[in-house]
């Protein structure tokens, strides 16, 4: 099974360009990235040249003798058994961060040799650019790739399924019929077990072994726990972890501020900033920071010391929090362990994907707390997640009566429905909910 993902029309975009730059492609390990980048060079170039640096120690000392770029691809050459053409090959330098001197020779290539297609990509980037006081600033390319989205999900594991989910997104906003709301949410359902890596996905859908998916998530953490390792000092390692393993417990919590208090007794916030730095550098979690009134521009009411952690992927948080796979299967059960955080988090996730705005959320004295805040630049948005099938919205209507939103969005597991400024918003919906809010907006203000 072969799942298209949506970053290859970007890719795309980025290859027609006139002017271009060296493309470095930022993401967590495990999400893809690898795969994507050799289908792409496979199906849009006449040939390409894939070096690793973690596997090919001899690469690296090619970019440590020359930053000369035709010297450079002519032993590039001659080390692949490709050869590398401007204008008509891809060179690939994967997990390039294990390599400063490649990421420095993408300056003389940017300068030198602009018909040459590079893209790079590797799992800990994020950390190694800012670290790294030779990196060529204004010479690249950036471009952000996140684990497999439900849409993406949908659209390779069910065809007739994903074409109902596309006409309903396009339709008039009204219920969806059983017939299709149903196996869609079903499929949603098994979403959340695989989360976002393609793997674990690919397993399920092919296997339907719940148990061999679980092996590869346990790998994939194993992986994460290795990198805390292999790119921090001990003590920062330790700390790292420290705060990876209390994310259940963060999550788990009614109130789901991030406590340093939770990680570890008499932890403190200066101790273990940095390390919560690395995790979100590395693209392992998504912070999300409390704002104090929900105005434009809603960055200027950020609460810097109030903010949420989530984890990249609903499916490895699933993991983490050693829940059982197929109780969380059963009806509408589905989210009632653990509190609703898998939904939470979920949207998260989704949201960190899709929109290109920060994301917020809101709590007014302790009375209510509304989960997300998003902005399109000229509204802003409350968002309420509901687990189950409850909708009760009690700090929605509390956000309500204060600040008369020209629209609410609640997301649940209910049916898509606007009533009253309020709109329901089904959860495997959350990939579209911009499209949504602006068709609503268009509504609700006549």
């Amino acid at each position: 099974m072969q799942y298209n993902r949506d970053i290859i029309l970007e890719l795309k975009q980025w290859k027609d360009k006139k002017e271009k730059k060296p493309l470095i492609i930022l993401g967590a390990r495990q999400i893809g990235k690898t795969t994507v980048i050799k289908d792409f060079g496979e199906e849009h170039f006449s040939n390409y040249a894939y070096f690793n640096f973690e596997r090919r120690l001899d690469a690296h000392q090619i970019f440590e003798e020359t930053k000369d770029p035709i010297r450079i691809i002519e032993n590039l050459s001659l080390l692949s058994g490709q050869d590398i053409k401007a204008n008509e090959s891809l060179l690939i330098l994967d997990e390039i961060q294990v390599c400063r001197e490649a990421i420095t020779a993408l300056k003389y290539f940017e300068e030198e040799y602009k018909a040459l297609h590079i893209i790079a990509a590797g799992s800990l980037l994020g950390l190694t650019l800012g670290n790294n006081s030779s990196f060529p600033v204004g010479k690249v390319e950036f471009l952000e790739m996140n684990p497999l989205s439900f849409t993406e999900y949908l659209n390779g594991i069910d065809s007739k399924n994903a074409k109902a989910y596309h006409h309903f997104i396009n339709a008039p906003i009204g219920k969806i019929p059983d017939a299709f709301f149903n196996p869609i949410m079903e499929h949603f359902n098994n979403y959340l077990i695989s989360g976002g890596m393609p793997e674990v996905a690919k397993t399920i859908a092919e296997t339907k072994s719940i148990e061999k998916a679980q092996v590869i998530q346990d790998q994939i953490l194993t992986s994460y726990q290795l990198d805390f390792a292999k790119y921090a000092s001990n003590t920062m390692s330790a700390r790292i972890k420290y705060i990876w393993d209390s994310l259940p417990s963060q999550l788990a919590k009614e109130n789901k501020k991030f406590l340093y208090r939770v990680i570890k007794k008499g932890a403190r916030a200066r101790e273990y900033e940095e390390a919560l730095t690395w995790l979100e550098q590395a693209r392992l979690v998504h912070k999300v920071h409390q704002i104090s009134k929900p105005s434009l521009p809603l960055s200027a009411y950020k609460d810097i010391g109030a903010f949420k952690i989530y984890t990249l992927d609903v499916g490895l948080l699933i993991r983490m929090a050693e829940l059982n796979p197929k109780s969380l299967l059963v009806g509408s059960d589905l989210f009632l362990e653990f509190k609703g955080s898998l939904a939470e988090n979920y949207v998260a996730q989704s949201l960190h994907m899709h929109l290109k705005n920060s994301i917020y959320y809101w709590t007014s004295s302790g009375i209510a707390e509304l989960d997300f805040i998003i902005s399109d630049g000229e509204n802003v948005f409350p968002i309420e997640v509901k687990s189950g099938n409850s909708t009760k919205a009690k700090s929605l209507k509390v956000y309500d009566e204060k600040y008369n939103p020209k629209l609410k969005i609640r997301i649940s597991n209910k049916n898509l429905d606007l009533k009253d400024r309020l709109l329901n918003l089904p959860i495997f919906y959350t990939d579209y909910i911009s499209h949504f809010a602006e068709k609503c907006m268009t509504i609700v203000v006549k």
